[in-house]
Parts: structure tokens; C-alpha cells; sequence
């Protein structure tokens, strides 16, 4: 199975509203970043046992972390969760950015370090979503 079907798999597999949802975010991110690298995690580790939602990430950048080891993983990120949907922006080296930036401007989200979680489209407001996106490709 292919990176795209695993993807709209995924994305058809949740309930509808969060499906249509879903969609329409994958629709903003692919029109801000219509070349990018496309990823699919299931949320399962080598041993097949479930460390994190499934995620859909978008592009590619080279991330470190402990020990100043590095990886290559997506800038952008998007999963559901329990209430709603789960946006990462994981290119951005201040992580009250964010928080700080978009998080009285946005809606009714919970704005943290790399992530903005809201309930559904209806309760943000996506040209400030659409900015914060942009953000974690600029660095």
C-alpha cells in the first residue's frame, strides 16, 4: 500500500465530521506545500505496540535531539485525536512561538509548543492556521 492510500485510509476511517475535516486540512497543507515529501505513521513501534495516534506528516526537515543526534522527519503534521484534530509544527526552534503567536488569534484551540489541537474547523480561524503552518517552513 502506498504513503497516499495509507493516508486516505486513515482519513476515511474517522467519523464523518472529523473526516470532512480532515480532508479539507489536507487540501490547505498540500496547496501551502504541493511538492512535499508525504509520510504515514500507524502509531505502532517495532513491536506493534501503539506509542501515538496515527499522524500524516508533510515535508521534510532534519531534526536533532538527545545527544545531538539527527533524523529526518516531517515539518508539518497532522492527526486525529480523542475531541478533535491535532496540527504539528515541528520546524520551529522557539517552542513559545506558537503558543505566544497564534494562541489568542486562532480560536477555540489549545496552542502548545509544536502543536495546535482544536475540535473542529468550525472553531478556528484558518487564515491564522494557514500562517502558523507557514512558520514551520520558513526555518
Amino acid at each position: 500500500m502506498t504513503i497516499q492510500e495509507q493516508i486516505q485510509d486513515y482519513i476515511n476511517s474517522q467519523p464523518e465530521s472529523k473526516r470532512h475535516d480532515m480532508h479539507e486540512l489536507q487540501q490547505i497543507i498540500l496547496k501551502l506545500m504541493p511538492d512535499c515529501q508525504l509520510w504515514f505513521s500507524d502509531g505502532k513501534d517495532s513491536e506493534n505496540k501503539t506509542v501515538s495516534n496515527p499522524n500524516i506528516g508533510y515535508g521534510s526537515y532534519t531534526m536533532e535531539y538527545t545527544g545531538g543526534k539527527t533524523r529526518d522527519f516531517y515539518q508539518i503534521g497532522m492527526s486525529a485525536n480523542t475531541t478533535g484534530i491535532s496540527i504539528y509544527v515541528m520546524n520551529i526552534n522557539d517552542k513559545t512561538h506558537l503558543s505566544k503567536t497564534y494562541g489568542d488569534t486562532i480560536g477555540r484551540a489549545s496552542v502548545t509548543g509544536y502543536c495546535i489541537k482544536f475540535k473542529s474547523m468550525k472553531d478556528i480561524n484558518t487564515d491564522i492556521l494557514k500562517a502558523a503552518i507557514l512558520d514551520g517552513l520558513k526555518e
